[in-house]
């Protein structure tokens, strides 16, 4: 039985008239007026009207005559409705009170109810349609058999060209528009004088006024006729009801995304208000809510499926990079991916693509987009991802500190996804985000607060803070990267390794190849042999220390990403130290783009023994069972030397994940 929604009283001096809501049950009161010498009452309805008496049989052990209850032992009485009503007061309820002889009836009440069929409803099921008649509207719950209705933020532009995102605007910009917004129905069945008496509101509150904003869809196809009904200073509306079988439809959408304050959940009311008269103030007489949670933002792994490449095209100065632009473009044309390049009147000389933005994406059942999260580092590229990226179903969002403050932490080379995981029976079908910070106890720079609480807020992608400021740029690309493999978690983790590129080094050096030396043929750049290389004092201390700094980052990956040292692999990499910050010796190759099995790896102009790298050829050796392609390609002038690589001169916008965010359960 549905549980009480209301209480209605009733009288001996004078009926009592009611609406009620079909499916909703109603306690009557049969005890606020009790003619005097009562002992006991019945109650009979008419043929629409369900009438139920509650008692406890443990005090109850006999009734006094074939239909009368006790009035001393607490019995209730309540009512459902069996159907709408066709005219005001079609339905009677009576209640007699009787005597001790219980003969004839000392008095009755009499209550008149008129039923209205009212229901708001949503895509509760997560099935991509509105689901009629759905219980359990007011609890968002979470996993594959939870409930509850989702909403995007409307942030794409599927307007016209020029201008803000899409609910910047209080109105439907085009009918592309709508399929961004989440359908409510509100279906409503009663007689038209109810009206008369009663008004129907669709309302929010004053707190979800800023994260959510309604439309009311009119009576033709034209935009004009969606009227903007709820959002900003509109806390309600009244709906304007005909009576008879109606339907009203209507369209939410979602203005913010979940943050620190905000938890991403909203509610959409319908109330039906009763004025006793014309000038005192309306009562509730029945209320439905449902509740929608703010699809999160959502990140890609560099193991999924890539869908368009993104990389600057820099033709003025001594750094130029036409040839890393041939070599880039080859590669996508391998994996089968789109190739964007981003002018240098567009990117006004930053070729870091990869430290101005992060791409990710929103899901409904009814609806996903692309969404690019835009940092705060606001240079050259600063108006790149708005203007360029932001269009029909590609959304754009942003977080900026409000004191101005950043560093290099801000950048989003800083910012990673590790492919799905499972710690500890703990499953993340969508990875975990990585975010670099810095050392504990240390104090020194870190991603932006404002930054951090979005992320944390999205909930879904649990976030890992590694150790990063270390570095004299202080990203996580450059010391780790993620590759897809055919077996185990079907990805490995590759981590920069000092004492892995050493001990090649040494090994080449007993095999009599002491002479080979790095940088061989980039003229400009001096020649150092292996011999000179591994003499070293200095080298071999910031290596250790390097290699310190990134086994403290393997153990929390381990950890956190319930990883084992088979599912990792060291690549070999030298650091020097500058000032107590760690930079790349030569290309740092886990700095790579991932294009499925293709990889775009910087050339590390290694020693040359048999004719080839012999860091490429560990490398190959490495990767190539996993069934990799491993492309080498040369950004030394182009990104090494201006202290970055592959990955931060390149950005992928990739397939979203096939697990839908919902079935998680957080």
């Amino acid at each position: 039985m549905v549980a009480k929604q209301r209480v209605i009283r009733v009288s001996t001096e004078q009926p009592n008239y009611a609406v009620c809501v079909l499916g909703i049950e109603v306690s009557i009161d049969i005890y606020g007026s009790i003619p005097k010498g009562s002992t006991s009452f019945d109650v009979r309805g008419t043929a629409g009207v369900g009438v139920y008496v509650v008692y406890n049989p443990e005090v109850v052990t006999a009734l006094k005559g074939p239909s009368k209850w006790p009035l001393d032992v607490g019995v209730e009485v309540r009512v459902t409705m069996k159907s709408p009503s066709k005219v005001v007061n079609d339905n009677k309820v009576r209640v007699s009170y009787y005597g001790p002889t219980g003969q004839t009836p000392i008095a009755s009440a009499w209550l008149y109810i008129t039923c209205m069929a009212m229901s708001l409803d949503a895509d509760t099921g997560r099935t991509g349609m509105v689901e009629s008649k759905a219980t359990n509207k007011t609890k968002w719950t979470w996993g594959p058999n939870g409930e509850g209705a989702i909403l995007l933020v409307n942030c794409d532009r599927d307007g016209p060209s020029s201008g803000n995102m899409d609910n910047a605007y209080p109105y439907v910009r085009s009918h592309a528009d709508l399929q961004d917004l989440s359908l409510v129905v509100l279906n409503t069945e009663g007689p038209a004088d109810v009206f008369e008496s009663h008004t129907l509101l669709l309302h929010i509150s004053m707190f979800d006024a800023t994260r959510v904003r309604v439309f009311q869809e009119g009576g033709n196809a034209s935009l004009s006729s969606y009227e903007h009904i709820l959002g900003s200073d509109k806390l309600s509306h009244t709906v304007g009801c005909k009576g008879g079988k109606e339907r009203h439809a209507f369209y939410v959408e979602g203005l913010a995304f979940p943050d620190a304050d905000f938890k991403g959940l909203v509610y959409l009311n319908a109330t039906l208000l009763e004025r006793a008269s014309q000038n005192s103030p309306a009562t509730p007489v029945f209320t439905e809510t449902v509740v929608f949670r703010v699809a999160p933002w959502l990140m890609t792994s560099s193991t999924m499926k890539p869908l368009e490449i993104f990389v600057c095209s820099i033709k003025k100065g001594h750094n130029t990079n036409e040839k890393f632009l041939e070599a880039i473009k080859a590669l996508a044309e391998k994996a089968g991916c789109k190739l964007t390049v981003c002018p240098e009147m567009e990117n006004r000389g930053d070729r870091w693509i990869q430290d101005e933005m992060e791409f990710g994406y929103v899901e409904a059942p009814h609806k996903t987009f692309p969404v690019v999260f835009d940092s705060p580092r606001n240079r050259g590229l600063v108006e790149f991802p708005f203007k360029k990226i932001l269009g029909p179903d590609f959304g754009y969002v942003t977080r900026e500190p409000k004191n101005g403050r950043i560093s290099s932490l801000d950048s989003f080379g800083n910012l990673d996804l590790s492919p799905p995981v499972k710690v500890k029976g703990k499953e993340y079908p969508l990875g975990r985000i990585l975010i670099g910070s810095s050392f504990p106890g240390s104090g020194n720079r870190k991603m932006a607060k404002i930054v951090r609480d979005f992320l944390y807020a999205q909930k879904v992608q649990s976030p890992v803070e590694l150790y990063s400021d270390w570095l004299t740029v202080g990203h996580v690309d450059e010391f780790l990267s993620f590759v897809p493999a055919p077996d185990r978690k079907g990805f490995r983790l590759l981590l920069a390794s000092p004492l892995a590129c050493l001990k090649l080094f040494k090994e080449k050096q007993k095999e009599g190849y002491g002479n080979a030396a790095l940088f061989e043929g980039l003229g400009k750049v001096g020649k150092i042999t292996l011999d000179e290389l591994l003499e070293d004092r200095l080298l071999r201390s910031d290596s250790k220390y390097v290699q310190s700094c990134i086994d403290w980052n393997r153990s929390i990956l381990k950890r956190e990403l319930g990883l084992s040292e088979r599912d990792i692999i060291d690549i070999p990499q030298l650091f020097t130290l500058e000032d107590a910050t760690a930079t790349a010796l030569f290309p740092d190759m886990v700095n790579m783009v991932v294009l499925g099995k293709h990889l775009g790896i910087p050339k590390p102009f290694g020693p040359i023994i048999h004719g080839q790298c012999c860091l490429e050829a560990n490398v190959r050796s490495l990767l190539e069972p996993l069934g990799l392609s491993c492309t080498f390609i040369d950004d030394f002038f182009s990104y090494h030397v201006l202290s970055g690589e592959i990955h931060c001169g390149t950005n992928v916008c990739r397939a979203p994940f096939s697990f839908h965010w919902w079935n998680i359960i957080p």
